[in-house]
């Protein structure tokens, strides 16, 4: 199955990218595939069968123009740019064909690992279509050993290579964030369901966040930074946050806004910017970033005493 998936998403990208393309073009295009076709041609009537494939699987709509050369399109392209899911899988995939497509390659193609165990991924996905609760050990990196609990599962997040699966505990009666990787035990409770709650919104739920600290009481405000001309450069590729926005360049240095929460991990990132960054507001999260800062300088201070005195 996933062989034939992979070449929907091979004749969807390809009519996507050229927008509108003839069956001839099509096949030249196959032709150069060659760890996919050989070097064969894509006789039509398997061109048609893939075109009810990628549209029974994808949800994608190839038409043909025949008004204009009988050329093909997307009739729903607006699908891939507008569901954020769809688009993740379909780029996901596509990366995962052209890195197919170039296995001679693979000494000079590094990735990054993401630390997830995909059973318990599917199982967790099971959950929650199924409104089904979850029975898992989970080791905490503030807990001495791993504790047994249920939760009812309401949305998983991937933020920096790792899935978190937001849940609602009911010992503590609310929602709170795992990470999958420190799951130890994990089974489905197939006979004990909840009712999930019809005013949940994932995207809501997780909004205000940097990444996925959800409890520790930071108020989401308004925060200003402060930049420098080439960190902007990467800030406006890379947005820090949806909220982010740019104002009008001053002293030669760039200024951009967030509404957020600056938890522990946006601090983390402030700082992993060096000086390449200031925050002008609010007043707590300059002081406290001068507070760590100051910190640091100190713990290298020390290091560089002890070896003075060594």
């Amino acid at each position: 199955m996933s062989k034939i998936l992979n070449k929907y998403i091979w004749l969807a990208d390809t009519i996507y990218k050229a927008r509108k393309i003839t069956f001839e073009e099509i096949n030249e295009a196959w032709r150069k595939e060659t760890d996919f076709s050989g070097g064969e041609d894509l006789p039509l009537r398997t061109f048609h069968k893939w075109r009810i494939g990628v549209e029974d699987l994808l949800g994608l709509i190839i038409e043909c123009n025949r008004k204009n050369g009988y050329t093909y399109y997307i009739e729903n392209a607006d699908e891939i740019s507008r569901g954020k899911l769809k688009r993740w899988l379909f780029d996901t995939i596509t990366e995962g064909n052209l890195l197919m497509e170039n296995q001679r390659l693979k000494d000079r193609i590094l990735l990054e690992h993401t630390p997830t165990n995909n059973e318990q991924l599917k199982t967790i996905l099971q959950a929650m279509r199924t409104s089904s609760t979850l029975r898992l050990t989970y080791h905490s990196y503030h807990r001495p050993k791993a504790n047994t609990f249920c939760v009812e599962p309401y949305c998983v997040k991937m933020f920096r290579r790792r899935w978190y699966m937001a849940a609602r505990a009911p010992y503590y009666d609310k929602v709170m964030v795992y990470a999958l990787d420190r799951i130890e035990n994990l089974e489905l409770l197939e006979g004990d369901k909840f009712a999930f709650p019809t005013d949940f919104d994932a995207e809501a739920f997780f909004a205000d966040c940097f990444g996925v600290i959800i409890g520790d009481e930071t108020p989401t405000e308004n925060v200003t930074l402060r930049v420098s001309q080439w960190q902007a450069n990467y800030l406006r590729d890379l947005p820090l946050h949806t909220s982010q926005r740019e104002l009008a360049p001053e002293d030669n240095r760039c200024t951009f806004t967030f509404r957020l929460r600056p938890s522990l991990d946006f601090q983390q990132e402030l700082l992993s910017l060096g000086n390449e960054v200031e925050v002008m507001e609010p007043q707590w999260l300059r002081e406290t970033m001068k507070k760590k800062i100051k910190e640091m300088a100190e713990r290298y201070g020390e290091d560089g005493e002890r070896e003075t005195r060594n």
